[in-house]
């Protein structure tokens, strides 16, 4: 059964237009050439801290390899990584796993 994650995190003061231009310039494609699927990408509306995006995986098999195509890559190692502490503040980041509903859009 397909389960997604919705990703919840909290940009640092003053860096969302620098973190939404990583995340859609690079992240998100990168993610995406890699297998990731990408189901939406959300920051706030009035709160400029919130940014919330949502993955969607198969199985856990696909998440776990998914995971490892994307995070053990020296690109994400060396000129993605380190680029994200300065901001998001990692702290305050939450992950949750969810299923739709039998009457979701998101099946």
């Amino acid at each position: 059964m397909a389960f997604y994650e919705l990703r919840q995190y909290h940009v640092r003061p003053g860096k969302m237009a620098e973190w939404l231009a990583l995340m859609e310039g690079e992240i998100i494609p990168f993610q995406v050439a890699k297998g990731m699927v990408i189901c939406g990408s959300f920051k706030g509306e009035t709160d400029e801290s919130v940014y919330v995006w949502i993955r969607r995986f198969e199985s856990e098999a696909q998440r776990e390899a998914l995971y490892k195509a994307v995070y053990e890559t020296d690109f994400w190692k060396t000129k993605i990584g380190p680029q994200i502490p300065d901001l998001l503040n990692r702290e305050k980041m939450v992950v949750t796993r969810i299923v739709p509903t039998p009457r979701s859009t998101m099946q």
